[in-house]
């Protein structure tokens, strides 16, 4: 399964074509030790092949593997918009907090954010499959509790009765969600159990936030999971319309 720098290191050398160990390195700011083990794990897939002095893409046409899926592909779009809206919720996450990430590609930037925190005490809920594979990333002293299920590939989480049964269980602090598009009448998402899923995190936990990136607004889903005014604040890149702000709390980037 591909980590988010993974990702974040093949749409960096589809605009460059080759780079070199120490230009990775910086541009991604990890040690020599971790940028080999993501360059060794690509070049396995035949993604990538190692050159002299550098890496190199390897054409779409002669990989074996593509990285195209649909969660991948999710991944790479606005990634900037999430950027900033991660940056944005970031100094809500605090000492001593239980946190629930949902399954986003947002609230997967949020957690790359997260793992630089100099916290003492952090715990952190979430059904993404994504998210667990990187925990190792994040400091050792952090907790994590993974939420088991019905595997779904295009959201990359666990969802079901397993995992909204796994979700009762537990205390939530704060809870970080997205949405497929969010309107006048509520916060909506395409998948049923999704939804189920989402409402229930919602009834758990203390406090909420809502990540949606400005492409979202006044986009609608099948399924609606909330309404804005269930929300604590939302977090966006840019101001919404009128109408969407005067249903909550709106935090947006002054840019």
């Amino acid at each position: 399964m591909k980590t988010l720098r993974s990702l974040e290191i093949i749409d960096y050398l589809k605009k460059r074509k080759y780079c070199s160990m120490n230009q990775l390195m910086k541009q991604f700011g990890v040690s020599p030790a971790t940028i080999h083990r993501d360059i060794s794990e690509l070049t396995r897939r035949k993604l990538i092949r190692k050159v002299h002095g550098g890496v190199a893409l390897i054409p779409e046409k002669e990989s074996v593997v593509t990285v195209d899926s649909h969660f991948s592909a999710r991944i790479k779009k606005e990634t900037e918009k999430k950027t900033v809206i991660a940056e944005l919720a970031l100094p809500y996450i605090e000492d001593g907090d239980i946190v629930f990430l949902d399954s986003s590609t947002t609230a997967l930037h949020l957690s790359g954010k997260i793992q630089k925190l100099q916290l003492a005490n952090l715990t952190i809920i979430t059904n993404s499959v994504h998210i667990i594979q990187e925990f190792c990333l994040f400091p050792p002293h952090f907790v994590l509790v993974g939420l088991g299920g019905n595997y779904n590939c295009q959201l990359n989480s666990f969802l079901g009765k397993s995992a909204v049964e796994g979700l009762q269980r537990l205390r939530i602090g704060k809870a970080f969600l997205s949405a497929v598009g969010a309107t006048e009448e509520g916060v909506t998402t395409y998948h049923e159990d999704h939804a189920e899923f989402l409402e229930k995190t919602i009834a758990l936990s203390a406090r909420k936030y809502l990540l949606l990136d400005s492409t979202k607004f006044d986009r609608t889903g099948l399924f609606k999971f909330a309404g804005l005014q269930n929300f604590d604040a939302v977090f966006s890149d840019c101001k919404p319309s009128a109408a969407l702000a005067a249903k909550c709390h709106w935090i947006v980037s002054a840019k």
